[in-house]
Formats: structure tokens, C-alpha cells, sequence
């Protein structure tokens, strides 16, 4: 009996001899990784931020969807946390220039002592989900694009949930501002809506033809065109925009609904997918609005007396030839000339909405068409 239970122990003790080391070994290998996969909270400016990782690296911020499969470009600033609390006085109210669903982009001064910036911060809720695909998104589009029509990304800060973008200042604000907000009081003349107009569809064809692959911005409305001192628009918030890897006439990236309620184009809302053509929709709807000076999802009174969408209130009077009744008159229009580039822009505005995508023009076309007014 004694050698049965000299056994047992001797087998007992090989047992926990051999487990012990694998189970140590086995902690400290999880806990090396947990370790590396935490994110930085001090977001440090020696180390790139890894939004597309190299093959087998693990990283908070990168997966198999990488859109372009390109790193951050290195001209970005990476800030701390601390500075940008700092440039925003702790994120003051006072300090807000923007709100929406993703958080709020607040006027600051960074440490540099350089020129006021915007800082977007994404609400810890937004960034935790779809807000840190945005936050990816826009990184990579802006973080590798130069065009003098796109809004210009300065920096940015990934510590612990917090997601913040920092970019130029645009100092005269939102086309949706001065349609229908605080500047509308301003009255904005024709001459300047055609320019800002020009400017925006210069940035679309800059990433549906310029850029390869090509980019779907996928947002396009009056918000997202920003203006500098000399009205001079500049395409902003890429958080949806996609690549599309067929090239310009690729005919559906995803059947993801993305866009702003009366921008969407049709195929869009019916889930069939989204192409170059969705973006050429949403671009005519911007144009509607910014020769009406009324919001998409305003509803207008047809020429029956029924309530309809302003887009299809629009296209109502310039397919009977009363264009010149939806202008907005704060557009202060003189002579026959610009009354006639309206009329002309409209007819423009009307190819690109048009219900089947293939009977819109491309952005290029759509360029050339309003460079001749």
C-alpha cells in the first residue's frame, strides 16, 4: 500500500512540476499582448498612429477593411490629449464652432502658437463604434489627399476612447450656415453660390477621376462644404467615404446605407448600392438647394398644391419652364446674364438628379458644364 501511495505522489508532483511553468509561461505571453494591444493615452508624437498595420500585426486600430492600405501620412501632427484640452480651454462650451451626432469641433489654439485650429472631438459612445471607422476613414482620405477644395487635416489624437481630428480653420463656416443659419442674414449673391458651387464639384471630381482608386465622399451636403475668407469651398467630413476598387464606373461599392436624408440618391434608399453616380445625385440636390436657399427636407407645395420634397418641387418648375420662380431672391440677381446662368445651373442641377443613374453625368462633365456659365 505504502509503494501504491509513494506512487501517487510521486506522480502528483511530475503533474504540477511540468503544469506549473506552462500555466506561468502561458499568463505572461496574455499578458505581454493585453499589454500591446492597449491603447496609447498619451498619445506620444515619436509613433505613427497604425491605421493600416502590416500583415500579421495587431493593432486597436486597424482590420481587414484598411481602405486604401496606407499609412497616416507622416506630415500629420499626432497630438497629446493634454494639448488639445489645453488649446480648447478644457473643451469649454464657449470654445464650440460645431455640433452633430458624432460630438462636437471646438476653435483652438495649439501650443505652437500657430493659427487657430478645429479640433472634432467624436463623443466617447460615437468612437467606441462606427465613430472610430470614421475617425480611420477620414484619416486615410484627408491624411493622403491634397486638393485646394479639400477641407486640409492638420493632426490628430487616438487616447484611450477619446478620437479627435484637427484641422484647418475655416473661418466664413458652412454653406448650410449661410443658406439657413445664423449668416443667412447675410444675403450671399449669385456670383459667390457659383463660385463655392464650382469649388465643391471640383473636390468630387478630383476623388471620383484624379484620385486611383477613386473615393465615394458618400455625404455630400451644404454642411460639409466649408468656406474660406475668399468663398473659396472646401469639401469636408469623409467619415463615410469608401474607395472603389472597379475604378470610376464600378457600379455598386456597398448596399451600407450612408448620406443625409434628402441628399441620398434613390438607389441608396432602396438598398441596391452605392456608386460615383450616388455622390453626382447628392451634388445636384446641394445644387437645388443652393439656388433655392431652401433645406432638402423642407416640404414644398407642388404646382397641384401637394406637399412634396424640395427636389421634386424643383425639378416640377424646371421641367415647365418656370425656373426663375424657385431662385432666391436674397440671390439679388442682375440682368439677363445671371438670370440665364441660374436657368442654366438648374438645368445641370436637373441631369444630376435624375432617377436612373446612368443618365447622370460624371463629375468631370459636371465641371466642365458649370465652368462655361
Amino acid at each position: 500500500m505504502d509503494a501504491v501511495y509513494q506512487a501517487l505522489v510521486v506522480t502528483v508532483a511530475a503533474f504540477v512540476a511540468i503544469s506549473f511553468p506552462c500555466l506561468l509561461l502561458a499568463f505572461l505571453c496574455r499578458h505581454r499582448n493585453n499589454r500591446l494591444l492597449e491603447p496609447d493615452h498619451r498619445c506620444a508624437s515619436s509613433s505613427p498612429l497604425p491605421i493600416s498595420a502590416p500583415a500579421g500585426t495587431s493593432s486597436e486600430l486597424s482590420s481587414s477593411w484598411s481602405l486604401y492600405g496606407s499609412a497616416v501620412d507622416s506630415s500629420l501632427k499626432k497630438l497629446s490629449l493634454d494639448d488639445l484640452a489645453r488649446a480648447t480651454g478644457e473643451f469649454s462650451p464657449d470654445n464650440i464652432i460645431g455640433d452633430g451626432s458624432f460630438g462636437f469641433v471646438y476653435r483652438a489654439v495649439l501650443p505652437d502658437g500657430g493659427p487657430a485650429v478645429a479640433v472634432k472631438r467624436l463623443s466617447a459612445d460615437h468612437a467606441a463604434g462606427a465613430g472610430n471607422r470614421e475617425f480611420r476613414a477620414e484619416l486615410e482620405v484627408l491624411g493622403s489627399l491634397s486638393h485646394r477644395n479639400l477641407a486640409r487635416l492638420l493632426g490628430y489624437c487616438a487616447a484611450g476612447r477619446d478620437r479627435l481630428l484637427v484641422y484647418e480653420l475655416l473661418e466664413r463656416g458652412s454653406l448650410d450656415a449661410w443658406l439657413h443659419g445664423d449668416a443667412a442674414s447675410l444675403p450671399l449673391p449669385w456670383p459667390a453660390r457659383l463660385r463655392v458651387t464650382r469649388g465643391a464639384a471640383a473636390a468630387l471630381a478630383f476623388l471620383h477621376h484624379d484620385r486611383h482608386p477613386p473615393v465615394l465622399h458618400r455625404d455630400v451636403k451644404s454642411s460639409n462644404v466649408l468656406l474660406d475668407e475668399g468663398f473659396e469651398a472646401k469639401l469636408a467630413d469623409f467619415g463615410h467615404a469608401r474607395v472603389v476598387t472597379g475604378g470610376p464606373a464600378a457600379s455598386h461599392l456597398s448596399t451600407q446605407a450612408a448620406g443625409t436624408a434628402g441628399y441620398m440618391a434613390p438607389e441608396i434608399r432602396e438598398g441596391v448600392g452605392a456608386s460615383v453616380k450616388a455622390d453626382v445625385y447628392s451634388f445636384g440636390v446641394l445644387m437645388m438647394e443652393t439656388v433655392t436657399g431652401r433645406r432638402p427636407s423642407w416640404p414644398m407645395k407642388n404646382i397641384i398644391g401637394k406637399e412634396v420634397e424640395l427636389l421634386r418641387w424643383a425639378r416640377e418648375k424646371v421641367e415647365a419652364g418656370i425656373s426663375s420662380e424657385i431662385a432666391d431672391h436674397r440671390m439679388g440677381l442682375e440682368g439677363e446674364t445671371e438670370t440665364k446662368e441660374v436657368k442654366d445651373f438648374l438645368d445641370i442641377a436637373q441631369s444630376c438628379t435624375e432617377e436612373s443613374p446612368k443618365y447622370r453625368p460624371t463629375m468631370r462633365e459636371v465641371v466642365e458644364r458649370l465652368n462655361r456659365l
